[in-house]
């Protein structure tokens, strides 16, 4: 087994979703080794992620400046080394963190297996290998397994709600509603429920009277398309652009709901144990990215009788030819029946 009381770095430097991804893993991690001490590299903004997770240290890698290209890896080594680890729990397997671990080297270190060969099985169009792959969590889980923390992820623990600023409650006002979270952005097209089909199921909740649908994304054009529905349908507020990530991940705790793409908005509602519901276009979850611990029927999928090539890709960027369409397939009256079953 491993160290008594280790110290593991643990390296993850981008795309949020799989950043997010680790936060229930390394709950899970610490709440079975509890003398365990984490150090969590990754980009600054990500730090709210894990600020509530005990024995776990934030060190941010600042890999557009500080940290950049080899000379600034070489000079964030230089300052993990400082901190003593005695492992390395790579959950990334880029070529910055291949670097990082090189001048590492002597520390014990695990690596993730991505499964590159059986994801393309997946997602080719001929001769497809359909089959539930192991989730994301998993392969993180199995890393730690390999430096001798096997994890167990069945039952796992969530965070309280947290509790709302006053900016927050400003904005989204208190009622007796329940709080739908809607985050209509991916970010490949093939990812997204059209426009219009969303429009169609904020109409048909905001109609009723019984929920508030809170909508979420960021970037300046989504805020700003976020906004537009926000004038147009009652008992909707957009929060894109008005709360800072700590905020935001804190309102998302507090949601009865969250209706998410494949993306990572999924993901921050799940690692808080939060009832996530999925629209799926042209990826699938077979690829192991199904938001944390939410049951299979929270997945929405396009209509795979039609569509029998699907998935085309693990990322959504790359689409077969006839397949553009494929989110068409799925009626916003599918979407608003299984928000009405969940909530």
């Amino acid at each position: 087994m491993g160290f008594k009381s280790s110290h593991i770095l643990v390296v993850r430097l981008s795309a949020m979703g799989d950043v997010a991804m680790v936060v229930p893993v390394i709950r899970a991690l610490i709440k079975q080794y509890p003398n365990i001490k984490i150090t969590m590299v990754s980009r600054a903004f990500l730090k709210p992620l894990f600020e509530d997770i005990p024995n776990v240290n934030f060190y941010t890698a600042d890999v557009k400046d500080k940290h950049k290209g080899i000379k600034g890896l070489f000079k964030l080594s230089k300052e993990l080394k400082q901190l003593k680890p005695n492992a390395i729990a790579d959950l990334h397997d880029v070529l910055r963190s291949k670097v990082l671990r090189f001048f590492l080297l002597g520390i014990k270190n695990a690596v993730i297996d991505k499964g590159r060969a059986e994801k393309k099985a997946l997602t080719r169009a001929e001769n497809k290998i359909f089959k539930q792959l192991k989730t994301s969590h998993q392969r993180y889980a199995d890393v730690f397994e390999k430096l001798g923390y096997p994890i167990d992820l069945s039952s796992p623990i969530f965070p309280e709600k947290e509790k709302l600023t006053q900016k927050t409650t400003n904005l989204i006002g208190l009622d007796h509603k329940k709080w739908i979270g809607i985050a209509p952005f991916a970010q490949h097209n093939g990812k997204m429920y059209p426009l219009d089909l969303i429009e169609n199921v904020i109409d048909k909740l905001t109609i009723t009277n019984n929920y508030k649908v809170l909508l979420f994304g960021g970037g300046e054009k989504e805020v700003k398309v976020l906004s537009n529905l926000e004038k147009r349908y009652a008992n909707t507020i957009s929060v894109a652009g008005k709360l800072n990530f700590k905020e935001e991940l804190a309102l998302i705790s507090n949601l009865d709901v969250m209706v998410s793409m494949d993306s990572a908005n999924g993901h921050l509602s799940a690692m808080q144990g939060v009832k996530t519901i999925t629209i799926w276009g042209v990826t699938h979850p077979y690829a192991g990215f199904a938001p944390f611990n939410q049951p299979n029927e929270y997945q929405i999928l396009p209509n795979l009788d039609k569509y029998p090539k699907l998935p085309c890709s693990i990322y959504g960027n790359k689409i077969f030819d006839g397949y553009e369409d494929v989110m068409r397939s799925i009626n916003p009256q599918t979407v608003i029946r299984k928000i009405e079953e969940v909530v």
